[in-house]
C-alpha cells in the first residue's frame, strides 16, 4: 500500500504532497501553488481526486490525483455558496457538501460522472457557526454541526442530492459546548464530535433500537489544571475503531483516547504536545501513524501509534507552507 499525505497551508495558498513510507518517513511529491487561500480538503471515494476548497472567490478545485505518486493536476472549478469552512463528499462520490461558518449554510454540489465538480443541487441556510458536513456510514443521514447554536442538524440526503430535515432534526449539545468536526466508528453504531468552546467530545449513539439518537458520554479532554481558552479542532479515529484521537490548539496537544470495543465508551490515555496551534491532523490508512500541522510552527510533525493504548511517539517533522490547517491522507 502506497500513502501519500496532502497539506493545505493558506497562508502561502500551497498544497505539499507527500510520500507517507512504512517507516513513518515523509519524502516531498510536489508543492502545489493553489489558487486561493487552501483550506479543507478531501479525497473522492475513488480515490481518483483530491477536492480543495479556496477563498477568498469561494470555490472548490478539483486536482487530478496521479496514482504513482499521487502528485495532483489541476482539473476543474465549481463556485460555492459561502466561504468553505469544511468539504466533504458523500461515501459513493456523486455529491460534495461544503459548510460555511461565515455564510451560516450547508450546500450540496453534483459530482459529475467525471468526478468534477458541478452545479449547487441544494443550500440550506440558518446554520449559525456551520463548522462541518459529516455523511452517516449508511450515507443517508448528513450530521451538520451550528457550533453557535450548541446543535447538530440532521438531514437526509435524498437520491438527487436535496437534504431534507429529519425526526427530530436536530440533536443538542450542553450550551456553550460549540460541536465542531465528527468521526464515526468503523461499526457504524456511534459517531464522535469534538466540541470547540469547551474541548470536550460527545458519544453519540447513532440510533437506538426505538430510533432516538442519544449522547451516551461526554469526555472534558484537557489535562487537569489546564486554565486557558478552550479551543478544541480536529477529531479522527483509527480504522479499526480501537484509539480516538483530538486537539486543543491553546494547549497545542492531541489528547488520546482508547475506544471501547463495541464504540461507546472513551478513556484518555494520555496527552501529546504537538505542533504550535494545531488546527488538522489526520490518522494513517494502517492505523499506524498519525500526522499533524501547526498553524503557528508551519510544520507537520509524523507520529507512530503504539500499543494498546493508542500513545503518540514522534518520527519526524517537516516544514511545510504558512500557516498550515488541513491534512487528509490518500491510500492507492
Amino acid at each position: 500500500m502506497k500513502q501519500t499525505v496532502y497539506t493545505a497551508s493558506p497562508e502561502s495558498q500551497q498544497i505539499h504532497v507527500w510520500t507517507l513510507h512504512a517507516s513513518g518517513e515523509m519524502t516531498l511529491v510536489q508543492v502545489v501553488d493553489a489558487p486561493g487561500q487552501v483550506q479543507p480538503m478531501v479525497i473522492s471515494p475513488d480515490k481518483r481526486f483530491l477536492y480543495v476548497g479556496v477563498r477568498p472567490e469561494f470555490r472548490v478545485v478539483a486536482y487530478r490525483i496521479t496514482p504513482d505518486d499521487g502528485s495532483l493536476t489541476e482539473a476543474g472549478v465549481a463556485p460555492l455558496p459561502g466561504s468553505p469552512t469544511h468539504i466533504s463528499t458523500d461515501r459513493k462520490g456523486r455529491f460534495l457538501f461544503s459548510a460555511s461558518y461565515n455564510a451560516a449554510n450547508v450546500a450540496v454540489i453534483s459530482l459529475e460522472n467525471d468526478g468534477l465538480p458541478g452545479e449547487t443541487v441544494d443550500v440550506v441556510e440558518g446554520l449559525d457557526g456551520c463548522h462541518s458536513a459529516n455523511i452517516s456510514p449508511d450515507n443517508r443521514t448528513l450530521w451538520t454541526p451550528a457550533l453557535k447554536q450548541d446543535r447538530i442538524c440532521l438531514f437526509t440526503l435524498s437520491d438527487d442530492g436535496k437534504l431534507v430535515a429529519q425526526t427530530p432534526a436536530e440533536v443538542t449539545t450542553v450550551e456553550g459546548a460549540g460541536p465542531r468536526h465528527m468521526a464515526f466508528h468503523p461499526n457504524q453504531q456511534y459517531a464522535y464530535c469534538v466540541n470547540e468552546l469547551n474541548s470536550s467530545v460527545d458519544v453519540w449513539e447513532l440510533r437506538d433500537p426505538h430510533g432516538k439518537i442519544e449522547c451516551v458520554q461526554t469526555l472534558d479532554f484537557m489535562p487537569p489544571g489546564f486554565t486557558g481558552t478552550r479551543w478544541a479542532a480536529d477529531i479522527h479515529i483509527t480504522p479499526d475503531g480501537r484509539h480516538l484521537y483530538a486537539c486543543d490548539r491553546t494547549a497545542s496537544i492531541i489528547t488520546v483516547f482508547s475506544v471501547s470495543e463495541d464504540g461507546s465508551v472513551l478513556n484518555i490515555e494520555g496527552y501529546q504536545p504537538t505542533e504550535e496551534q494545531p488546527r488538522g491532523f489526520n490518522v494513517d490508512h494502517s492505523g499506524k501513524y498519525l500526522v499533524a500541522v501547526g498553524q503557528k510552527s508551519h510544520h507537520a510533525a509524523v507520529y507512530k501509534i503504539n500499543g494498546e493504548q493508542g500513545l503518540l511517539e514522534e518520527k519526524g517533522r517537516y516544514a511545510v507552507g504558512q500557516g498550515p490547517m488541513w491534512v487528509v491522507i490518500n491510500a492507492h
